[in-house]
């Protein structure tokens, strides 16, 4: 047993409870200079991991039997925090933070409160922000870097590193946390002039420390992987089926394709998906790579892909007329959406089509010049219509969330920016529900052998949460009878259906969806509220997500017979790799929501004293925000509302006023008065107060 675990292990047994490093030594009989050099080290280690923490007094105690809490410092501008936990977020004011600073993770105690959620930081266990990004100033005393992110610090005091100018924007890494002075950094990188679009996008993929160039020996592995010739080689043949692929307009990269036929009552539908785990050796530098970045990530402008383009674009892609390796799911599905029987292989197909969303649709709703291109696959998409109807019928009755939140779709060409709300038709409804259903049945198909998985795992809302949003629901006059202790999928897909059609739908959409917990990873089965599913994995995209291609070599030692090999050989691995993907899978959203929220605000710059209809989408004791038809959000200030005496109902999100009150869901006319392009926020006021 190493010394740590035998330090660990009479901390738990309370020996070394509540005592200096000084009678640690004594209890354990150390004497020696150097072995009491050596347990003040392995002390501060354990202090450093969290393991255990000082009392007032300098005592080594474990965390727990101080009763304190362990997360990540979520800090907001007004000085206010947040402690995030996997088993619910407590508050923490302004006076309690303890010098923790935002993205810092700590040790705190839950001191009760009026809601009985506050805590009070007791200790930071590391300090989150390694570099920031933000403005240089120089000064009369040195210069000064004010941060992006502004729930981090006021400003940061350079002390080393590049030379900047005053007005550029740089990345700073910290180099130091003076007790009572400003942190200090060193610039390491000049970006460029603040307010310019391309700068400020580079500085958020330099906030989310985004990799953008890959290492020449992944480079190397990728183009010596692309020039493998393909051939059936005892792979299942499907180049005699109809095979398409059906993406969006601007696609690259093709990593899923479909087929679907009818026989008497039931359907054969083929879901076809790249095999990458063919060309990505495990624990090679591409692989080490891929799961470094654990995702690819999505901009207007640009795709920050996790594996190189001669295997994203090229090779891996199930490209028109192209043979293709692929890891093939084919299911027999009944007329009440049951897989009745399944099979997967290795196979090898030839993309008939490259079809887009808008073609198929087309096809569907009947576009004669298209039916008449495509005369050919008309009947698999009537086929594959039908079987997409009976699917979400069955999801749907099951408690399936479809919150079908509208989303923007951003483009940029010839420097100009453009917006509208993405359309999301029965083409697009048709591929989810068929990826949704090959996803239950390779994760099904893992879980029956008894072989690890790297599991889709969506938990129910807390209580505390669901108990939050019963109470919004309550005051929007809406009738909801479920239980905050025990919610199920079917009593939110209840409250959907109530908002169906209405402009306060999509609000209440938002809502929801923060009252639940985040989808993640995980080597365990706990299911997927959201999809009211079982058993969920994700099998479809390995193109983009590193989960997919973990999951791709199980099933695929699994269907060679080496399930044992399998559980030897990726159960600890599929562990780290759950916390890393869903790691890296929050870093990408939070990036890709950030570089969308600075187009936003680029694009409204060019609608200043335009006038919009919106709706309420938040409601703060300092104003509120309303988004758009177009999916922007702005802010209105408290001092911009009409004059009035406002109080802030946190239960159910209304800012009453004597003659006026605003609550999320409520219909308003705005005007567009200002856009600050480098913080991302636009500012509105109401018509009537304009």
């Amino acid at each position: 047993m190493a010394a740590s675990e035998q330090i660990l292990e009479q901390f738990h047994t309370g020996a070394l409870q509540y005592k200096k490093a000084n009678e640690i030594c004594r209890l354990l009989g150390i004497s020696s200079r150097s072995e009491r050099t050596q347990l003040q080290r392995l002390l501060r280690t354990l202090e450093q991991e969290g393991q255990i923490v000082r009392d007032e007094r300098g005592r080594c105690v474990t965390p727990e039997k101080l009763g304190l809490v362990r997360g990540t410092l979520q800090a907001s501008e007004r000085g206010f925090a947040f402690l995030l936990r996997p088993e619910g977020d407590l508050f923490i004011p302004a006076r309690s933070r303890g010098g923790a600073l935002h993205g810092d993770e700590v040790f705190a105690r839950i001191v009760g409160g009026s809601r009985g959620d506050e805590a009070a930081v007791y200790s930071v266990i590391r300090r989150g922000m390694r570099r920031i990004v933000g403005v240089y100033e120089r000064g009369r005393r040195g210069g000064v870097v004010r941060p992006d992110e502004r729930r981090f610090c006021n400003e940061v005091r350079i002390v080393g590193g590049e030379r900047a100018a005053s007005g550029e924007k740089v990345s700073v890494r910290i180099v130091a946390y003076p007790e009572g002075g400003l942190i200090e950094g060193e610039i390491e990188k000049i970006i460029g002039r603040d307010g310019d679009l391309q700068t400020e996008e580079d500085a958020i993929l330099c906030t989310h420390e985004l990799p953008e160039e890959f290492p020449q020996k992944a480079l190397a592995e990728a183009a010596k992987a692309a020039k493998q010739p393909v051939v059936p080689d005892g792979r299942r043949d499907f180049r005699g089926d109809t095979v398409i692929t059906i993406d969006g307009d601007d696609s690259r990269d093709f990593d899923d394709a479909i087929s679907v036929r009818k026989e008497g009552d039931k359907f054969v539908l083929g879901v076809h998906i790249a095999d990458v785990s063919h060309y990505v050796a495990r624990g090679g530098a591409l692989d080490k790579e891929a799961f470094r970045r654990g995702t690819s990530v999505y901009l207007p402008d640009r795709v920050i892909p996790m594996l190189p383009a001669e295997l994203s674009d090229d090779i891996c892609s199930l490209r028109e007329g192209e043979d293709r390796y692929t890891l093939s799911c084919v299911m027999t599905v009944d007329g009440e959406g049951r897989v009745c029987g399944k099979e997967i292989a290795p196979g090898i197909i030839c993309s008939r089509n490259r079809m887009t969303y808008g073609k198929v649709t087309g096809i569907l709703e009947g576009d004669a010049a298209l039916c008449a291109q495509y005369v050919h696959l008309i009947p698999m998409l009537r086929d594959a219509k039908e079987l997409a109807e009976i699917l979400i019928a069955r999801r749907a009755g099951r408690g399936g969330l479809d919150l079908d939140i509208p989303e923007a779709q951003i483009g940029v060409a010839g420097g100009e920016v453009t917006l509208q709300v993405r359309e999301r038709s029965i083409s697009h409804r048709m591929i989810e529900a068929f990826m949704v259903l090959a996803n239950e049945a390779v994760a099904t198909y893992l879980q029956e052998r008894g072989a690890p998985c790297l599991y889709r795992v969506h938990e129910k809302p807390s209580e505390e949460r669901a108990a939050a949003f019963r109470a919004y629901l309550q005051g929007l006059g809406l009738r909801c009878d479920f239980r905050p202790e025990n919610v199920r999928p079917t009593d939110y897909a209840a409250v959907l259906r109530a908002v169906e059609g209405e402009a306060r739908g999509t609000v209440v959409k938002n809502v929801m969806l923060r009252s639940m917990a985040k989808a993640a990873y995980g080597a365990e089965n706990v299911g997927h509220f959201g999809l009211a599913s079982d058993c969920y994995c994700h099998f479809t995209s390995p193109i983009r997500r590193y989960p997919d291609l973990l999951v791709h070599r199980l099933v695929k030692l699994v269907w060679e017979g080496r399930a044992a090999e399998a559980e030897k050989s990726f159960s600890n691995f599929v562990r780290i790799a759950a916390d890393s993907c869903s790691q890296t899978e929050r870093r990408a959203i939070e990036t890709e929501r950030d570089v969308d929220e600075l187009y936003k605000v680029w694009y409204m710059r060019g609608q200043l004293g335009e006038a919009f209809g919106g709706v309420v989408s938040g409601v703060t004791s300092f104003g509120i925000f309303v988004e758009l038809e177009n999916t922007v959000e702005g802010a209105i200030r408290l001092e911009d509302l009409p004059s009035d005496e406002y109080t802030f109902d946190e239960t159910h999100m209304i800012l009453r006023g004597k003659r006026r009150s605003f609550r999320m869901g409520d219909e308003v006319r705005i005007v567009v008065v200002a856009c600050d392009v480098g913080a991302r926020r636009c500012r509105f006021v109401l018509t009537e107060g304009k």
